[in-house]
């Protein structure tokens, strides 16, 4: 770890306690900072993660987010991803001039080693997973950090000068990035979401182009080239582009040609003997085969890893097969696009089971992909709206049912062998559970109970 003396001194206001706010307060005080934290939930909410930074003689305010505090003179203001830019806090240290970063910013001030950063609107988590995998069966050492696996600031004072950082960055993370600069940066596609955190598209694009604003010739950029969007961003990238496609032979990048994955001109592995199922799997094994590549990966390692993934936890991940039906957990998709790609990984007749936390958005867009469905059972917030869509699709067995369990038994029932049962809500999770792993979890328990 890079001992800093950026710090040193200096009053430092952590916003938000969570994962990232205790890691990044712990870090500041080793630092030297003058640390305060203040978190809007309540002391007896956040116990132990309190109890514990107080021991250190860190100052904690709870169950507010008092103005005032501003008044302090911080020098800098970490700010947890999940908290928007609307918070008046933020707001009012923006306006007096106080830098407001994330703790991914604080992580690569103090890193030894270099950064791959992923984001995108789908497939970050799949790739940044197949990306470490790649690395880790070639013996790279790799860590893994950020949204999936251990917070950044936690994993970049471990990581010595030789090893590589995997990191998944969301956009609300690298809105707070002022010098973050990743040795090889990745977009794996972008699509309308967030909008209620970013307000336009425009300000999500935006948001997701950081990855690579510090960039420069000695990098590397990843992307989409089977998206305009993603080719009019690589225009603006002053590092090297390295584009993928499912459909265009790229010969500077990885591509798909005659069933078969290259990486510049270089067979890799035959596409029917990758485990992962659907088209936007495909363009995630692209994205993370270019980058295994340029880190140092070993075409053994990489297909070791694509014969044998089967998909991360909650992401259109294989649970079982009970009686010829095929069960796949697929929580994460908490939006129509994500739910789009699910459906279109299959060829067999899917039971859907979706519904969740009414956004006051749509579902119209989901209807050409409602054709795949043989019927489809709802719950949550949205459950009248999904099964509107439904009957206009023209499915015949739709059912409302009150939770996650009743649908897993629900969907069974009405299966046959030879069907998938697909949880893919397209909706967030809040509105019945405490986040997409718990309700993906209570669908894996419920499928292991069944006979």
């Amino acid at each position: 770890m890079k001992h800093t003396v950026e710090f040193r001194n200096k009053k430092v206001l952590v916003l938000g306690l969570a994962k990232s706010g205790f890691s990044a307060a712990l870090l500041l005080h080793e630092l030297g900072a003058i640390v305060t934290v203040n978190d809007k939930k309540t002391y007896e909410e956040n116990k132990d993660a309190v109890d514990a930074l107080r021991r250190k003689s860190i100052r904690v305010i709870c169950g507010v987010h008092p103005e005032h505090l501003l008044d302090e003179s911080f020098t800098f203001v970490v700010k947890n991803p999940g908290i928007p830019y609307s918070n008046p806090i933020v707001q009012e240290a923006t306006k007096r001039g106080i830098p407001v970063i994330t703790e991914v910013e604080l992580a690569y001030k103090i890193s030894e080693a270099e950064f791959i950063a992923v984001t995108g609107t789908n497939g970050k988590t799949t790739t940044t997973t197949l990306i470490y995998e790649m690395l880790n069966r070639s013996n790279r050492s790799p860590l893994i950090a950020g949204n999936i696996g251990t917070v950044a600031s936690s994993v970049a004072q471990m990581a010595e000068k030789q090893q590589q950082i995997v990191i998944e960055l969301s956009s609300f993370q690298l809105m707070g990035i002022d010098e973050f600069k990743p040795k090889i940066s990745v977009i794996t596609n972008i699509y309308d979401a967030h909008l209620d955190y970013h307000g336009t598209k425009e300000a999500y694009v935006e948001a997701k182009k950081r990855i690579m604003k510090n960039q420069g010739e000695s990098d590397f950029f990843i992307t989409n080239f089977d998206q305009e969007e993603c080719r009019a961003i690589a225009k603006e990238s002053n590092a090297k582009v390295i584009p993928f496609s499912t459909h265009l032979t790229l010969e500077n990048g990885a591509y798909v040609k005659d069933g078969t994955v290259y990486f510049q001109g270089e067979k890799i592995i035959d596409v029917r003997h990758i485990c992962l199922p659907g088209r936007h799997n495909l363009e995630n094994v692209l994205a993370s085969v270019a980058v295994a590549k340029l880190a140092g990966a070993t075409n053994g390692a990489i297909k070791d890893v694509l014969t044998s993934f089967h998909g991360v936890d909650h992401r259109l991940q294989f649970v079982k097969e009970v009686n010829g039906r095929k069960f796949y957990n697929d929580s994460k998709a908490t939006n129509t696009l994500a739910t789009k790609m699910a459906l279109s990984s299959f060829s067999r007749p899917v039971l859907l089971l979706a519904g969740g936390l009414d956004r006051g958005n749509g579902f119209d867009d989901l209807l050409p992909f409602f054709k795949r469905v043989k019927a489809l059972i709802t719950f949550g917030e949205t459950k009248e709206k999904l099964n509107d869509i439904g009957e206009k699709a023209g499915i015949k067995s739709i059912h409302s049912v009150e939770n996650v369990e009743e649908a897993v038994n629900k969907a069974y029932a009405l299966s046959k062998e030879g069907d998938v049962i697909l949880l893919s809500p397209a909706c967030a999770s809040w509105d019945q559970y405490k986040n997409f792993e718990e309700r993906g979890d209570i669908f894996i328990q419920a499928v292991h109970k069944l006979k």
